[in-house]
């Protein structure tokens, strides 16, 4: 069998040797994660208690300084989540949890600044130079009880070790934060409160910020030497058995690998992803040690496994299934985003979450029935794949049936019936991979790029985004807001560089995106990026596209989507009629196929109910593996070379080159 192109394929896929990614967790970023909360409220509670029994002396001194100690200790969980963006989907939540946590926990340095700190032990976990946690995991152990409580010592030392590359107003608040604290201190001693302030806060603050290094830090971290970027699973480890002792009092951090392999995940669900994968896990030899010490192999784990009982019945590693089915999902809002655009996000519910579980980049194909006609389109999920939420963004166009229904009569509670996720737009993010990405997009081609972008900054946490963005105007630019969140919590790893070509504005480029432009805005050598991701019309995607490789990028590190593409050319002339065998869904049929025509044609002409959606090139939606035959593709806008490689094609732009040809949907 062979395949032909009559135009350069314009799309790869991932590298071969892009690393396997860890096990999906099963685990989504709640709305709000109740048990986080509940905590927040508990230990403030506490402290309140604590407060009032210094105040009035109710209570024995040990006994207000403990409540308090354990009510901090309790808030850091609090404000670590926060810093992953892990209670709640809404990060104006997280925010405003960690920042109240943050002024129990360690008055001297602000919210951000810690989160900065914190995410920086994840990325160099070991490091001995660039791993703020070192100062305790790696002392000698006769230094350990002095380092313990000096723990946010090294913390304030790295923040002024990177302030050039910290935001003013995070500085600014650091700095009005320890001013805060002395001129506390001094009012205090000066009204002769100290020792109450003392009872309250200052002894139990050291007592909390002692038991988090040694609890946190130095039990999951000590004497491991491998970094994060060396192995990730031997980076830090597991402390097995005794999990109703240990997973209440270290609040989930006897589980601290699962931690760093999914840092996103609330804590108290740490161990449930273990369960879940953890025959996946073993596979890589992770560290793990015994509530006594006792350190295990993957193999010795099972032998303990057996003598001291399961943990849990395994779970299977999650593998996406490919399925040609639709499924009714209720819209859970549609939310404007322009006069002409909305964002409509759907409830996907428990037994479909696998079906709908998606990567970056990947679009959802709607099927609907509007006006007595029957309607398909494929739209791009716009969400990150750690947000827990799916949705896709319509602009309506003119004449658009289904876009106009979409963006003027859709409410909440209405139904759409979906395909599953399909789509190759871009490799997945990778935690352990560095990148220099330039994301270029125009108009509604910002929806497949906002979610890989958005997926690269929080998954890959030492990788760079520059996204070149093109609207004609302020007003119609989609998802504003949400550049401008992910601006403020990754400002120094994004760059965002609006494109109007009809509304000159300080700041924004004027005009229509080209590639000089593109080289003027990232100001160095194309070849210098890792990835490229585009996608809009298809005369700027195939522009971009030909002068890069012109320029000699190599077409593997160029991705790209259109959300139309013209219409292939007309048949040619020898178009040959031919025998065209289909499987579909475990079954096999076979039909003529006239001269002329494309596969998808053939099948859908037969009554085969044949995957499809943009019938341009562009989706993939059609995408089936040629099994016998060959065949040449009009044009081709989402197949990656390598899939090109292996016999995987268009339908709805391949026609037979010989007598019979046989295709299949399910391979």
């Amino acid at each position: 069998m062979s395949i032909t192109i009559q135009q350069p394929t314009p799309h790869s896929g991932a590298s071969a040797t892009t690393p396997e990614p860890v096990p999906d967790t099963g685990e989504q970023i709640p709305t709000l994660s109740w048990p986080t909360a509940a905590i927040f409220v508990a230990a403030v509670g506490v402290f309140g208690i604590s407060t009032w029994a210094a105040l009035t002396s109710r209570l024995p001194a040990v006994v207000t300084i403990m409540l308090s100690a354990a009510a901090i200790f309790v808030l850091f969980t609090v404000l670590h989540d926060a810093s992953h963006y892990s209670i709640s989907r809404h990060r104006w939540v997280n925010a405003a949890f960690g920042r109240a946590a943050m002024l129990f926990v360690s008055p001297l340095i602000s919210f951000r600044s810690f989160a900065f700190i914190h995410i920086q032990h994840h990325l160099n976990t070991n490091d001995g130079d660039n791993d703020p946690d070192h100062f305790v995991t790696a002392g000698p152990r006769w230094q350990l009880p002095l380092r313990f409580p000096l723990m946010d010592v090294p913390y304030l030392r790295f923040l002024v070790r990177n302030i050039d590359t910290r935001p003013r107003s995070e500085i600014l608040e650091t700095a009005a934060l320890i001013t805060f604290s002395v001129a506390a201190v001094a009012v205090a001693g000066f009204s002769g409160h100290l020792w109450q302030l003392a009872l309250v806060y200052l002894i139990p603050e050291r007592i909390a910020v002692f038991v988090l290094a040694w609890w946190f830090d130095w039990l999951p971290h000590h004497d491991l030497t491998d970094t994060h970027r060396q192995n990730r699973y031997r980076a830090t480890r597991n402390r097995v058995g005794a999990e109703w002792i240990l997973t209440p009092l270290l609040l989930s951090q006897n589980y601290h690998l699962v931690h760093h392999l999914h840092p996103s995940i609330p804590f108290h669900r740490y161990v449930a992803a273990w369960r879940r994968n953890e025959a996946a896990y073993l596979e890589h030899n992770p560290a793990l040690l015994t509530a006594f010490g006792q350190q295990l192999d993957a193999e010795q784990y099972h032998t303990w496994k057996e003598l001291n009982g399961s943990l849990s019945r395994l779970l299977p590693v999650h593998a996406p299934r490919k399925s040609g089915e639709t499924h009714t999902l209720v819209v859970r809002s549609v939310d404007p985003l322009t006069p002409d655009s909305v964002r409509i996000s759907f409830d996907v519910p428990a037994d479909l979450r696998e079906q709908f579980r998606f990567r970056a980049g990947q679009h959802l194909t709607v099927h609907h029935r509007l006006d007595g006609q029957y309607i398909r389109r494929t739209y791009s999920i716009c969400t990150s794949t750690g947000s827990g939420e799916l949705a896709i963004a319509i602009r309506r166009i003119p004449d658009g049936l289904f876009s106009t229904f979409a963006t003027e009569r859709l409410r909440a509670g209405d139904t759409l019936e979906l395909g599953p996720p399909t789509g190759d737009f871009c490799p997945p993010a990778d935690p352990d991979i560095r990148g220099e990405y330039v994301a270029i997009a125009a108009g509604s081609g910002i929806t497949p790029v906002l979610s890989a972008v958005t997926s690269i900054l929080e998954i890959e946490r030492d990788s760079r985004c520059t996204l070149i963005y093109g609207n004609r105007t302020t007003e119609s630019t989609m998802f504003r807001a949400e550049l401008e969140d992910l601006q403020c919590r990754f400002g120094d790893r994004l760059r965002v560089q609006h494109v109007r070509s009809a509304e000159p504005t300080s700041g924004v480029l004027t005009g229509r995106i080209d590639y000089p432009m593109v080289r003027s805005v990232i100001g160095s050598d194309v070849h210098a990026v890792d990835r490229w991701l585009l996608c809009g019309p298809q005369e700027l995607v195939t522009h971009l596209r030909d002068n890069l490789t012109d320029s000699g990028v190599p077409i593997e590190k160029i991705h790209l989507e259109l959300f139309h593409a013209h219409a292939a050319p007309s048949a040619p002339s020898d178009s040959i009629a031919a025998e065209l065998t289909i499987g579909l869904r475990g079954a096999t049929r076979t039909v003529s196929l006239n001269a002329g025509e494309t596969l998808l044609e053939a099948a859908l002409r037969n009554r085969i109910a044949a995957p499809y959606a943009c019938m341009g090139g562009a989706c993939g939606t059609c995408m089936a593996t040629l099994t016998s035959g060959t065949v040449t593709m009009d044009q081709n806008f989402a197949l990656s070379t390598e899939q090109v490689r292996t016999g995987h094609i268009l339908t709805c732009q391949s026609r037979p080159t010989s007598a019979t040809v046989g295709v299949d949907f399910d391979a």
